[in-house]
């Protein structure tokens, strides 16, 4: 070590930081730092998406395809072929979210000139489809929304399903299956896909002329017709001789659609000794008719009742209709609490039951066992029994 002398020695520390604080002096005032991690994490999963509705299309003579594109700067988040977003609405001056299945493929969302995905909404009766029913009437090109996508676990996993895929849909749970056919056409998602699609009518196949369009050795679509007794292909309702027919000694099934159709299939399944692991259902809504869901208690007559909402200190009391969901009784109120999957599952509307008592449907009972436990509920699948007070967070 080189010794400059006692003066020199002592005096250095002094150098040094004058020469650092000249340093500091000639850079640049703005913060230089970036987080790499997370602006990956807020590309992926960001808070919100604004989008732009770019082309409305009719895709049966009740259904139509929206395509969304990311407007503000904003990117399309990527996603698996089977998930789903959901949109922020704001429905004759009530603000509501509602979860639809991405039909189109992900790579679509990250490829070309103009990124986008797509949904399809089927109009529903008049005494159902709330949201539904809206966006059919009254949703345009040009029209902006915030998105929050992508969630759900409906989709292909190699590690977990089998090569070979049985797709059951109705209605509207044809869209999840679209995309992946889309995706396996494009040569991004390694599975072979037989689609088992039932309906009533020949006259209202969703994505008929788009899913006949892609077959190949790989993706297979079949149309069960159970209300023309002419049809020629196949008809009736997805039994096990049909699943059975179109089975293969390895075969995972992906199960979307109404939940009647659940019940049925999910019987046919069984009497197939189908073991759980190889069956995947997407939840597709709360019950429309909670009182004939099992478990209901027997002779409850329908009631209007007090529900007291607790957000900090603030304190509120709002009516709360025994029919509905607790979620649809915050937003009739103006009371914001986040809701994504509005089926139960997710867990983003869990909110605490400090008293009073409700019905959870066991098939839409999405909780932790510790949530259940400390009486924790989730808001999309909870109903009224009695006046109750629950504490939602603050938003």
């Amino acid at each position: 070590m080189k010794v400059f002398g006692f003066l020199k020695d002592v005096t250095g520390a002094n150098r040094v930081t004058t020469a650092r604080r000249n340093l500091i002096n000639s850079g640049s005032p703005e913060n230089q730092y970036r987080d790499h991690i997370r602006e990956v994490a807020d590309e992926v999963h960001p808070k919100v998406t604004h989008v732009v509705v770019t082309k409305v299309e009719e895709v049966s003579p009740t259904a139509k395809r929206y395509t969304f594109e990311a407007t503000d700067g904003d990117k399309l988040p990527p996603f698996e072929a089977g998930q789903y977003v959901s949109l922020d609405l704001n429905i004759d001056g009530i603000e509501t979210t509602r979860p639809y299945s991405i039909s189109s493929a992900p790579f679509q969302a990250r490829t070309g000139e103009h990124p986008f995905f797509q949904i399809t909404v089927r109009n529903g009766k008049p005494d159902s489809g709330y949201a539904a029913n809206w966006i059919y009437a009254n949703v345009k090109e040009g029209d902006t929304f915030t998105a929050h996508l992508a969630y759900g676990e409906f989709f292909y996993e190699p590690l977990r399903d089998s090569r070979h895929v049985v797709a059951l849909a109705g209605g509207s749970g044809i869209t999840p299956f679209y995309a992946m056919a889309q995706e396996i056409e494009h040569g991004t998602l390694d599975m072979d896909l037989t689609i088992l699609y039932g309906s009533v009518s020949t006259k209202d196949i969703i994505l008929e002329q788009q899913l006949n369009a892609i077959q190949s050795d790989r993706v297979k679509f079949v149309n069960v017709i159970s209300g023309e007794e002419d049809y020629e292909g196949e008809k009736g309702f997805l039994t096990r001789d049909l699943i059975r027919k179109y089975s293969s000694e390895d075969t995972t099934y992906f199960v979307c659609g109404p939940l009647p159709m659940y019940h049925f299939v999910k019987g046919e399944l069984d009497a197939l000794n189908v073991p759980a692991r190889r069956i995947r259902m997407e939840v597709f809504g709360a019950p429309r008719d909670v009182t004939a869901a099992e478990g209901y208690p027997k002779d409850f007559e329908p009631k209007t009742f007090r529900l007291t909402v607790l957000r900090g200190q603030q304190s509120d009391v709002i009516d709360a209709d025994s029919r509905e969901p607790i979620t649809v009784a915050l937003e009739r109120a103006g009371i914001r609490n986040h809701t994504r999957c509005r089926s139960g599952a997710c867990g983003y509307c869990r909110i605490r039951l400090v008293e009073g008592d409700v019905f959870v449907p066991e098939e839409g009972d999405g909780r932790r066992t510790a949530d259940k436990q400390f009486g924790y509920v989730h808001a999309c699948s909870t109903w009224l029994l009695s006046d109750a007070t629950v504490r939602i967070p603050i938003l």
